[in-house]
């Protein structure tokens, strides 16, 4: 008997999908070259979502890949891997990023809330995954990270709450000098 075991890589994320109820993409980012063409990635989209949508599991192997998945009220999130890929670490990342898609968006997970919130999601994947590499799975760190690069939004693009906030923070150091 011979075992060929691959060499150990960082590279543990192949993709990171977001779909809703009708497995139309909401979110969707490919970390190789697995499915080079939007085409390639929709069609591959299908089958997941045809395969998956109806289960109760929280995993699956299609087309030579590891898939992790997770439903809430109307919003598929999958975190793929290939085939030889921890099950643990890939349902580690998933969590971590519902978990802190939960934390961001108040509990409340579902389409509308997360179209009104893609920056946070762009910024939150980002902080979690970078080229296929896991950074993150502490949704707490993921949040708090999030909320500090969105205090660098230039005042005409924040909200009267947000701008009233910064002038406070601003009125109690120049107190404190």
């Amino acid at each position: 008997m011979s075992f060929c075991l691959e060499e150990p890589s960082l590279y543990t994320v192949k993709a990171v999908l977001i779909l809703d109820n009708d497995g139309e993409r909401l979110y969707a980012k490919y970390y190789d070259g697995t499915y080079p063409s939007v085409k390639e990635q929709k069609a591959f989209e299908k089958n997941i979502f045809s395969k998956t949508h109806r289960t109760d599991s929280e995993i699956a192997l299609l087309e030579g890949l590891t898939v992790v998945y997770k439903s809430n009220i109307d919003l598929f999130f999958y975190v793929i891997g290939s085939s030889h890929e921890n099950e643990l670490m890939l349902m580690a990342v998933l969590n971590c990023l519902f978990d802190s898609l939960s934390q961001m968006l108040r509990k409340n997970v579902e389409r509308r809330a997360l179209l009104e919130n893609m920056e946070g999601l762009f910024l939150a994947v980002d902080e979690i995954v970078d080229g296929g590499v896991i950074l993150e799975s502490d949704p707490q760190q993921v949040v708090h990270r999030v909320a500090l690069r969105g205090e660098d939004v230039p005042y005409s693009e924040q909200t009267v709450t947000q701008v009233l906030q910064s002038a406070k923070e601003q009125i109690k150091w120049s107190l404190l000098r």
